[in-house]
């Protein structure tokens, strides 16, 4: 029960910073997109890269267990996917987690971005053996695999003489910089002209 309370107060915490930071607002989002308001993807890439560096640095000294991670399955289907919630995120402004915290806020467009997304997970569901049979499924790389090797893990790893907790940190360091130094926008221009209207 404990967890179930904790796991809540931190989801709930999770839907406030993205309602707080504007990933909740599909404008911002569509802005973000179209490369004229890059500080949702700054914050995006901050916080990205402060989980990676803290997260590898706790793990090589001890304080996280290797156990804990979940490295997931590598196949076709995971890269399509991607290009398929990309595609749904451009055109609606909204992604699976940000769509829940704006529902939860009170836009009916992102409850109908949910109830769209559910009957998506449906059809997904009544055709997974038509789109098994495809091969898109099949494990790559060896299934679940890591771009690194991972200490005390039986993970196989693209690049077995490397440490995977360093590269996480440097990853993780190079994510920081990139929020850092990105601009603010790289599409647009700085002083909109006000046109009159006619």
């Amino acid at each position: 029960m404990t967890t179930l309370i904790f796991a809540i107060v931190i989801g709930a915490a999770f839907g406030v910073a993205l309602d707080r930071i504007g990933a909740t607002t599909p404008g911002i989002m569509l802005r973000m997109l179209n490369l004229k308001n890059l500080h949702l993807m700054k914050t995006i890439l901050l916080a990205i890269g402060v989980a990676s560096t803290l997260m590898f640095a706790g793990q090589m000294m001890g304080l996280i267990e290797v156990g804990h991670m979940s490295v997931k399955t590598a196949y076709i289907g995971v890269f399509i996917g991607g290009l398929l919630m990309g595609a749904g995120w451009a055109v609606a402004g909204y992604c699976p987690g940000t769509s829940l915290s704006a529902a939860a806020a009170g836009r009916r467009d992102a409850m109908v971005f949910i109830a769209g997304g559910l009957l998506g997970a449906a059809a997904y569901m009544v055709s997974y053996s038509w789109v098994q049979s495809t091969g898109i499924l099949d494990k790559m790389f060896g299934g679940k695999a890591t771009v690194a090797a991972i200490p005390d893990a039986d993970y196989p790893a693209l690049f077995d003489g490397m440490r995977g907790d360093i590269v996480g940190i440097l990853l993780g360091l190079v994510f920081i910089a990139v929020a850092i130094f990105l601009p603010n926008k790289i599409v647009g221009t700085s002083n909109p002209q006000t046109v009159p209207a006619e």
